[in-house]
């Protein structure tokens, strides 16, 4: 079998956990303190906060912003759902855009129309599958709007934008830890920034609203990171470079043996780094191929089938966003994690070659 994802963790990883068990400080120790300067240093920011996960993320770093009730938020309909669910379980509620069929990203110029059309006070742009958003036409648009740039970075760590790393470019950006994620704490995810006071209150709400011990300020969450994930957390990161260079290789090796073949191959603009969190392909007879690629014991993942405005809990929402609704019936995700050996590699392209021809 050749998973679509197989988290890897060191023995450091386990030796750390294992001292901070032994410390019996497990919650919101110093590991993880040393985390949030780490990762924000990587990143290129001020300022780092650990959470639970990605979605807490999310949901604390619009808190932080004083996104809540009455206010709305434009992001992508083509996303995991907890993009929406975050603006939501901070009181506002989400505007979508379509996206650019090429990048699957939030499309400018789509945004720039619904925001014409709509009141928008703050905006979301993913970076899908590992590929930066267009944070150059997006910030301009939310600095036109005077609203703040939320970065949803939780497929994207180390991904580069121009040759800065997503996630300090926005006004907050946002990461998820997820054991399938590029970099693991098993679950947590971090808000990043350079405005002092976001980050300030982005602590405060994650903590209970507290300011000290049990003075506290305002009504939040306990959306705090554990020692034990901060600790798996520092050594993953210390790993990122190496596991993001080999997902670069084995997705070179994938779009060069697929060439020859009807499959819409991924692409990387000029001026990103794409660290592909998903190799995603696109083929109108998805479900034939997802079948072949079973029988072979090659594992497959569709991220993501339905559009948000399209599922259950978002009844109701009129959004026209006829390329993001055509993409989610057409992507395809293939092996690309690091264990992935080239062997595997050219068994994915063998097996799908032969299938297309």
């Amino acid at each position: 079998m050749i998973p679509i994802a197989n988290p890897e963790l060191s023995t450091d990883a386990k030796s750390r956990v294992e001292d901070v068990l032994d410390s019996g400080m497990l919650a919101d120790g110093p590991q993880v303190r040393e985390f949030e300067d780490s990762f924000a240093d990587y990143c290129g920011a001020e300022h780092g906060v650990a959470t639970s996960n990605g979605t807490t993320a999310l949901h604390a770093a619009l808190e932080a912003l004083n996104i809540g009730a009455g206010d709305r938020v434009l992001t992508t309909p083509f996303t995991f759902i907890a993009t929406a669910n975050a603006i939501r379980l901070a009181g506002a509620e989400p505007v979508f855009a379509d996206i650019d069929p090429d990048t699957y990203n939030l499309d400018p110029e789509a945004a720039r129309k619904v925001a014409r059309e709509e009141s928008v006070d703050a905006i979301i742009a993913v970076h899908l599958y590992g590929l930066p958003a267009e944070l150059g036409a997006l910030g301009d648009l939310a600095a036109n709007l005077n609203v703040p740039l939320i970065e949803d970075a939780a497929q994207a760590h180390g991904a580069t934008y121009h040759g800065d790393r997503v996630g300090a470019i926005g006004d907050v950006g946002c990461f998820s830890f997820y054991p399938t994620k590029n970099m693991t704490t098993g679950e947590g995810g971090m808000i990043v920034t350079d405005r002092e006071e976001v980050a300030d209150n982005a602590a405060q709400f994650i903590n209970h609203g507290r300011s000290d011990t049990y003075d506290h300020e305002s009504v939040g969450h306990n959306f705090r990171m554990t020692s034990m994930a901060a600790a798996i957390g520092q050594t993953q990161l210390e790993r990122l470079p190496e596991f993001i260079e080999a997902r670069r290789a084995n997705a070179a090796r994938l779009t060069d043996g697929l060439v020859e073949t009807p499959l819409l191959t991924p692409i990387e603009p000029d001026h990103t780094k794409h660290v592909y969190h998903q190799y995603t392909v696109r083929t109108t007879a998805r479900d034939e191929l997802i079948d072949v690629l079973d029988e072979y014991d090659i594992g497959v993942g569709v991220y993501y089938p339905t559009c948000v405005h399209n599922q259950p809990a978002y009844a109701g929402l009129e959004t026209n966003a006829p390329e993001a609704e055509t993409a989610a019936t057409e992507v395809l995700s293939l092996p690309v994690h690091p264990n992935v050996t080239a062997e595997q590699i050219d068994q994915i392209i063998e097996v799908i070659e032969s299938y297309a021809n």
